[in-house]
This record gives structure tokens, sequence and C-alpha cells, in this order.
């Protein structure tokens, strides 16, 4: 049977890595994988991660299984990230929250429950997306179709495109919005527009489904919850799945979670027990250190306040990142006004390189950027900076 098989072709994403890895050239870049890096191009463990690790090391009785949605404590935790700990939705009971092994598996645990529950629904997602976005439908059995988003010509949102596509999708469908630091294009909703997509939402009946991997890259965790509270306030059901390996930087320990948000605390309580069919046919229940290492921090003042001071500096990091390649694109002499990807929030840059130009710098430079030209400014560093710009300099005379 095996002998048969043709060999898939790798990640758009995290093959770039392995092709990286190989690479023999000295001065190869990796702006591939959206992970953070610091000054020195590492991917740091942080402080507040260390200290609650050892604590759980310490306390640690037992390797036993987790219950299928995992700890109500984690629960809370996830809850309390996503609406704040004194919104009314927390003690009204309207949701509840899977722990998944990472955003990833968050997004697929929800799409195999509205596979079941609106089998001919179609998932609507912005233009562009994620690159795994529609991969992770698919694989549910559900279709997916774009809504307007970029506008690769003024480098920013096409607001009104999106609005007038959102108002004509259909009640029942799902539309999945990125609730902050869109990716790859690094342009955001403003409060306003949230509020207008969630007036849209609640008129035409489709069922927003949140994706939301970056909270507290953009403006804060608070500022960053903006569209979930809009959508919230107008909408009685919606999904989030969430992530943690950005924000405490837990990118190998799977941290993630599914919520369900329903008009009562009944309908919850039963929409969740299917959620929780669907996990069990599919991973059973989820690894406990990642949720454990979340738990601890967001529970204990001390280590809260000082994870809360590490998110600020890799956010601020980012931002200042950002201003460095500017001006650096501007210093080495690279034509056109590049000013927009200072204003973008979050990990990723939606460059404007083209396909052509990004396999030249892939092939002639080593410089490894995904298809369509997204790029991890996080990746950016002090010492990459000036071949970076250099490089850059010589794609754009590449047609």
């Amino acid at each position: 049977m095996f002998d048969t098989i043709l060999p898939a072709p790798p990640d758009s994403i995290l093959g770039l890595t392995d092709s990286w890895k190989s690479d023999p050239n000295p001065l190869k870049v990796n702006l591939g994988v959206g992970v953070y890096k610091d000054a020195s191009g590492n991917t740091p463990i942080l402080a507040a991660v260390k200290a609650a690790e050892a604590a759980i090391l310490q306390a640690a009785t037992t390797k036993s299984y987790m219950p299928i949605s995992g700890a109500p404590e984690y629960a809370r935790c996830v809850q309390e990230m996503l609406f704040g700990a004194t919104h009314e939705i927390l003690s009204s009971g309207r949701a509840r929250s899977a722990h998944t092994p990472g955003g990833t598996a968050a997004l697929r645990a929800g799409a195999d429950f509205l596979k079941q529950v609106a089998p001919k629904a179609t998932v609507w997602v912005s233009s562009p997306t994620w690159a795994n976005h529609k991969g992770v439908f698919g694989a549910a059995g559900l279709p997916t179709a774009d809504y307007p988003y970029y506008d690769a010509t003024s480098r920013g949102l096409d607001f009104a495109s999106m609005q007038e596509k959102l108002e004509q999708i259909p009640a029942g469908d799902i539309v999945l919005l990125h609730a902050c630091c869109h990716n790859p294009s690094g342009v955001d909703l403003t409060a306003a527009q949230w509020q207008t997509v969630a007036a849209i939402a609640a008129r035409r009946g489709w069922l927003p489904f949140l994706d939301f991997a970056y909270q507290g890259y953009g403006d804060g965790l608070e500022e960053d919850r903006a569209g979930i509270l809009a959508l919230i306030a107008a909408c009685p059901e919606l999904l989030v799945a969430s992530s943690f390996s950005k924000n405490f930087g837990l990118y190998q320990d799977r941290v993630g979670a599914l919520t369900l948000v329903a008009g009562s605390a009944a309908a919850a309580n039963s929409a969740f027990s299917n959620v929780e069919i669907v996990i069990r046919v599919n991973y059973s229940n989820p690894p406990a250190h990642g949720g454990l290492i979340v738990t601890r921090i967001l529970t204990d003042s001390v280590l809260r306040d000082q994870w809360l001071g590490e998110l600020t500096a890799m956010r601020e990091h980012i931002a200042a990142t950002r201003v460095r390649f500017v001006a650096g694109l501007a210093g080495h002499g690279v034509e056109g006004d590049f000013s927009f990807i200072a204003r973008q929030k979050g990990m990723f840059s939606f460059s404007g390189l083209s396909d052509v130009q990004v396999k030249f710098l892939r092939e002639a430079k080593s410089i490894y950027i995904v298809g369509g030209g997204r790029i991890n400014v996080a990746g950016i560093t002090e010492g990459n900076l000036q071949y970076l710009c250099t490089s850059i300099r010589e794609a754009l005379e590449v047609r």
C-alpha cells in the first residue's frame, strides 16, 4: 500500500525552517516561522515561565490524565484573558473553554464541531489569511471562501469591500476573524470598525469565529480584546481559538483553548458536550504541562506582573524593530515608501515583495520569507538588518 504513495509537498511555512537549517550560507536569515526572537536572534524562555515550571516540578504529585476539556482553573484563566476578569460572561456561565494542544488544535476542534452542527456551512476567511486556515477547515470537511481584507495598493485595510461582503454572507455561515495582529498582513481593524462588524454579524446571523493567537502583541492585553468584546456585546454566540504560544513563549508546549459562547448557560453546556465528543475522538485530552504553567503565572500576582513586563518588552521590541527596518531600507537606498511596516501590528508584515523576488532572496541570498512576501519582523536583528536591507534592494530590481 505505502509503496504507491507519492511524497507530499513540504509545509509552506514550517518547511522553510528545514531549508534554512540545511543552508550552509553563514549569512542566512529565517523570516518565515512566527516565533519571537530577541536582539540576539534567540527565542528565550521567559523568566516567569522558568519560575512557574520550577514551582510546578516541586509541587507535582501525579502524571494522571487530564479531563477531556482540561482543568477548570485553566479554563477560568483563559476566559479572564479573553474577556476580562469582571466581564459578566464569566459569572453567567455562557462561556465554556477547552484546553487544546495549541491554537491550531483549537481551530480544528472548532471546525469538527461546526461540521457536526452546521454541515452545509461555508467558512469565510480573510484574503489573505494564515496559510493553514483553509487546510484546517478543509480537513474537517468544511468549504472555505474569501472576503476582502488587505488592499495591496494602500498597504492597508480595504474595509469598504470587507463590509460589503460581510453584508452578503448568509445566516448560518461562519466568518473567521483575526482578533488582532492579522496574519500575514499586520493590518488590524479599529475599535469603530469592530463595532461595525459586530453589528453586521448580529443583523445577518452568521457565526463569528475568532482566531486570537497574538493577544498582547498588538497594543496590549486589554486593547487587543476590543474585537471580542464588541462581538460579545452584539452576538449571542461565537467561537474563539486562542493560543499562549506567542504571549507566553510556549511554542513547543502547545497550549491553546477553544472557547464557546452561547446565549445561555444551558445552551453553552449542551453545545460544549458536543465539543468534548470531537476532542475525545481526536487527541482525547490535553497535555498538562503548558496549561499548568499558564495557570500558575496568571494566578500568582508576582509571576503575573513579571510576565506582563516581559510581554510588554517583547511587544515594544517588535515595534522598535519595525521602525529600524523602515529606517534601514531608506538608509540603504531602497526605493519606495515602506512606512506602512511601522504602522502594522504584531510579528508579521506584508512586505509587498513578489513571489519572484521572494524566490530570489531565498535562492541567491539565503533569506527565507514565506511565499506572498510575509516577513516575520521579530526575526530581524541588528546583526542581519544591513544584509537584509541590501538584499531587498537587489530583489526589487528582479522582475
